[in-house]
């Protein structure tokens, strides 16, 4: 039950592996790789409801445990730059089980740390394992489909990429009900080992000859600073003051000056590290820009401030909030291998138009609707719009991306979650600076706008009440301190309707895109792999 490229043929013009395999074999190959998958993006997204539960164990602060996820981000965007040259030194399999093998074992060294620098190392080196497996994965069923039923293929992976950030809360939530934070690593364990076992003894060789390591350590050292530079200055820009901080202004240079050299590396190199000839081709180039903008900068903001929406202004647990995201995120699974059948059938470009249209009503009409008077199962059927177009747009967009891209599809690939990492990154700085921004605009706006006999008649018949159960005194000081509550929550209400609204606007200009790319006139080309 094993497959290899035919001996002493080319890729282009031998059988190809997709040729080689039945339909069962391809289904439980797809299996594998999507196990391993769904457990690299689902942990990405777990961790953020533990956090709080750390902050005593580690002996730190708030500010302190972020680097937990931080560390994560970087190690991943950073790991994402080597998977194309790794890839074509060991081949796919062995890149796939690598990533398996460094993210498993990093989990057991998470669950074990007893200080915040360990976990920070051990989250540095899980979060390059995970690059290894979401670039591998990929490009792996690519490769095992046939090029008429890419399409499908990338529904089957849509459903790991977008089902497992929702299911992220109710797990994590689950977990800190019933057990300890360090099962959130604990459970990789037996997921990855068995992973492993049945990757080693069952994924096919994707490479027919491997290559020698022709890598550009400069640009790399250039383009990994610019990485690491741009992450810790959008994590942790709130933190310290948008151009308020020395640390900030210090990033923000070195981000700039490191993709000045990257630029100048690249020009003078004979081996580049990204081959600037993908981005000549119009459809991968344009896919890109329209992905960046409407998952990046869109969509991530959206699974961020839902869950926010949920816990700090609706008030309900994490367990309970993650029972309200599986509104949409059960959508999310049921779409994903739908639109990617419909993709192979009437063509990637008529699915993203559906689901932008969808996308762009939900996030301007619907998302924004929600307020603190909605009540949450309301909330929760409003979002379902939401997974149905989330469900539809990332198979076709991988589609319609990778399919001209034949032998530069690994390196696709390894671009396109970069740029998932940048934008949700940037996206996340987004919508937490409006947020906080636009609360208190509405709070000073509510303070400039009360009735003075409005106020105090509140004060006073709040205060009679109080005062059956506290010293007058005491209950006047409450009834001031409701006040400040009430108004709190409605200016956090407007806030949340506010940056809400702003997501549209990043999905309308990403549509820009998708107009370029629908006149660009031409369906994409199947490409076959070449690893």
């Amino acid at each position: 039950m094993t497959a290899t490229w035919p001996a002493g043929g080319n890729v282009n013009d031998e059988q190809p592996i997709y040729d080689l395999i039945s339909p069962g074999y391809r289904a439980f190959l797809t299996i594998i790789v999507m196990v391993g998958a769904f457990m690299a993006i689902l942990d990405t997204t777990v961790i953020d409801v533990v956090i709080p539960k750390m902050m005593g164990p580690l002996a730190t602060d708030l500010y302190g445990v972020q680097w937990v996820i931080t560390a994560y981000m970087i190690a991943a965007a950073v790991g994402l730059l080597l998977t194309h040259n790794l890839g074509r030194v060991i081949g796919l399999k062995w890149l796939f089980l690598s990533g398996l093998l460094i993210f498993t074992s990093a989990s057991a060294l998470c669950g074990v740390a007893a200080t915040l620098p360990q976990m920070v190392g051990s989250r540095i080196i899980q979060g390059l394992g995970e690059a290894f497996i979401m670039a591998s994965a990929q490009t792996i069923l690519f490769a095992i489909y046939p090029p008429e039923k890419h399409g499908m293929a990338m529904g089957i992976y849509a459903m790991g990429v977008s089902f497992a950030p929702s299911l992220g809360p109710t797990v994590g939530g689950w977990i800190t009900l019933h057990m300890s934070w360090r099962w959130v690593f604990y459970i990789n364990l037996p997921t990855g080992i068995l992973n492993f076992i049945a990757g080693a003894s069952y994924l096919p060789v994707l490479v027919k000859n491997r290559q020698r390591l022709h890598f550009n350590f400069v640009s790399y050292l250039f383009m990994g600073a610019f990485t690491v530079s741009l992450l810790i200055l959008l994590s942790k820009g709130q933190q310290l003051g948008w151009g308020q901080s020395s640390t900030i202004v210090l990033l923000a240079f070195g981000a700039a000056a490191s993709l000045l050299l990257y630029l100048l590396s690249e020009m003078f190199s004979r081996n580049k590290l990204i081959d600037p000839a993908i981005f000549k081709i119009k459809e991968y180039t344009l896919s890109m820009g329209f992905y960046f903008l409407i998952m990046g900068l869109s969509i991530y903001q959206l699974f961020y401030l839902l869950p926010l929406y949920y816990e700090t202004l609706k008030h309900l647990t994490t367990f309970v909030t993650g029972l309200h995201m599986l509104a949409f995120a059960i959508f999310i699974a049921i779409v994903s291998p739908l639109a990617g059948l419909l993709s192979d059938r009437f063509g990637p470009q008529r699915v993203i138009v559906g689901s932008t249209i969808i996308f762009l009503y939900t996030s301007y009409f619907l998302i924004p609707s929600l307020n603190y008077y909605t009540p949450s199962i309301r909330a929760a059927i409003i979002t379902i719009p939401l997974g149905i177009a989330l469900g539809s747009f990332f198979a076709p967009v991988s589609a319609m991306a990778l399919g001209p891209l034949g032998d530069k599809t690994a390196q696709g690939v390894s671009l396109m979650h970069y740029l998932r990492f940048l934008g949700g990154s940037l996206g996340t700085a987004i919508a937490t600076n409006t947020l906080e921004m636009r609360q208190a605009v509405h709070f000073e706006g509510i303070a400039n706008m009360q009735n003075y006999d409005y106020v105090q008649r509140f004060i006073d018949n709040n205060k009679d009440m109080i005062s059956q159960y506290l010293p007058s005194g005491l209950a006047d000081v409450k009834a001031q301190l409701l006040l400040g509550r009430v108004q709190h929550l409605k200016a956090l209400s407007l806030a949340f309707q506010d940056t809400f609204r702003h997501t549209f606007v990043f999905g309308a200009f990403g549509t820009i895109f998708l107009v370029l790319l629908l006149l660009a006139g031409r369906q994409p080309r199947p490409g076959k792999l070449r690893s």
